[in-house]
């Protein structure tokens, strides 16, 4: 994925990762209530979102079918290798010792980093 997807679009990919295929409708019921969007703002949305070719739009009779064309675990890697590349030199160590210096990390994050390394090294 090439184009960067917008938070407001984010929130329609969230939709349609948890429940695809859906109409405009179906995702402006599940997205808006949350949002204060109208029915067209979420059409506004899906349309550049096709523009960006991340989801595909499939004619159902006289309405399309909204799914996605990005994986969420592909987008969630692709944002978070962008972050680690622009903040932090493309290396995780200095994002995590950020995090740590700044106690944002519980002792549970610590506990499941350290079963996480202690899983990667055996």
């Amino acid at each position: 994925m090439t184009e960067r997807i917008s938070d407001a679009e984010h929130a329609v990919m969230e939709v349609l990762w948890d429940d695809a295929p859906l109409t405009a409708q179906d995702v402006a019921e599940r997205v808006a209530p949350s949002r204060g969007w109208s029915a067209n703002t979420v059409k506004t949305l899906l349309g550049r979102l096709l523009a960006k070719n991340v989801i595909a739009a499939d004619e159902d009779g006289r309405r399309y079918q909204y799914r996605p064309l990005v994986a969420r675990g592909d987008y969630v890697e692709g944002e978070s290798r962008r972050l680690i590349d622009r903040l932090f030199g493309g290396k995780l160590t200095p994002l995590v010792a950020h995090l740590a210096e700044r106690d944002v990390l519980t002792d549970q994050d610590i506990a499941e980093i350290e079963a996480l390394l202690k899983e990667i090294k055996q």
